[in-house]
C-alpha cells in the first residue's frame, strides 16, 4: 500500500505550496483516477509517489518505505513505475525491444530473463510483432504502450500515469486506456491515473479530485463524476452521458444518472417506447 500522509509541497522561489496537506491510501490491486484542471498539483503528486520529490510536510510511505530515507528510494522506483505524459521520453533506443529491455538491464539480470521479460511486457500491450521496429516509426499511442512495456518489464507493484493520454489523438488515448484496464484486471497491477479527462475515469474503481493544492473529493466515480456543479467549480466538466442525462430530467423525464453509454441508449429506447 502506498500511504500519503499530511503532505504538503513547495518549489523553491514560490511563495505558495502547491500541494496542501495531502492525506490518501493507494490500494493493492485498484485502479484509482487522479482529476485536478491545469496547475492543480497532480504532476508534483506523482512523483512524490516514487521518490523523485521529497514532502516539504508530511510523508510518502511505499510498502512500508518511506521516501525520505535515501536508503529505500532504489527499492521504491522499482515497486512504483512512473510514465508521463510524452512517450518521446521515456524511449531512449532505436529498436522496440532494446527499449522495453533498458530497465531490466540496469537491474543487472540475466540474459534469459530479459529476454523473458520484454516478450511478456511487449505481449501484455499488445506489442510484440512491433518489437523490431523503430519507436519514430510508431503512432503516438503505439508508443505510449512501447513506454508501458518499459515499465511493465521491471514488474512494479504499483504504476503511475501522469496524464498518459493528454498528447494522443482519440484513437490512441483509446489504445492506452484499453490497455490500462487489460493491465489492472487481468495482471492485477494497481493503476494510478492522473488526468484532467473525466471520461478517463469513469471506469475507475475510485476517483479522486484535485484543486488548488488541496484533495477536495473522494468517492466512486458515480459519486464523483455525476456532481456536475462541484466539477465546474473545480475546472471540470462532466462526461457528456453525465450531461444528457441532467438534460433530459430537466425536460421532466425521470432518468437516474449513469455513466454507461449503453444504458443511456436503454432508458431512450424506454422513453421512446422501444
Amino acid at each position: 500500500m502506498i500511504k500519503v500522509q499530511g503532505v504538503g509541497f513547495s518549489y523553491p522561489g514560490l511563495e505558495s505550496p502547491v500541494l496542501q496537506d495531502i492525506n490518501l491510501e493507494i490500494r493493492p490491486g485498484e485502479f484509482l483516477a487522479l482529476l485536478g484542471r491545469n496547475g492543480s498539483g497532480k504532476s508534483t503528486l506523482t512523483k512524490l509517489l516514487n521518490g523523485l520529490l521529497i514532502p516539504s510536510t508530511g510523508e510518502v510511505v511505499v510498502d512500508g518505505l518511506n521516501t525520505r530515507d535515501d536508503k529505500n528510494l532504489s527499492r521504491i522506483r522499482q515497486r512504483v513505475g512512473l510514465l508521463f505524459s510524452n512517450p518521446d521520453n521515456q524511449l531512449v533506443a532505436g529498436i522496440v525491444e532494446e527499449d522495453v529491455a533498458f530497465g531490466p538491464e540496469n537491474l543487472g539480470l540475466s540474459a534469459n530473463e530479459i529476454r523473458d521479460r520484454v516478450s511478456w511486457a511487449l505481449s501484455v500491450v499488445g506489442m510484440l510483432d512491433y518489437r523490431k521496429h523503430p519507436p519514430h516509426l510508431l503512432s503516438g499511442g503505439q508508443k505510449q504502450r512501447v513506454a508501458i512495456a518499459g515499465i511493465l518489464a521491471l514488474k512494479p507493484r504499483y504504476m503511475v500515469l501522469d496524464e498518459p493520454t493528454s498528447m494522443l489523438d482519440p484513437q490512441g488515448r483509446d489504445e492506452v486506456l484499453r490497455t490500462l484496464i487489460d493491465l489492472n484486471r487481468e495482471q492485477g497491477t494497481t493503476i494510478v491515473l492522473v488526468t484532467h479527462f473525466v471520461e478517463e475515469a469513469t471506469t475507475a474503481d475510485r476517483v479522486m479530485v484535485l484543486d488548488q493544492g488541496k484533495l477536495v473529493m473522494t468517492g466512486s466515480p458515480l459519486e464523483v463524476l455525476t456532481r456536475t456543479g462541484d466539477l465546474h467549480t473545480w475546472g471540470l466538466q462532466a462526461p457528456e452521458i453525465v450531461l444528457l442525462c441532467q438534460e433530459l430530467r430537466t425536460l421532466g423525464h425521470n432518468l437516474p444518472p449513469v455513466l454507461e453509454g449503453e444504458q443511456v441508449v436503454k432508458m431512450i429506447r424506454t422513453l421512446m417506447g422501444g
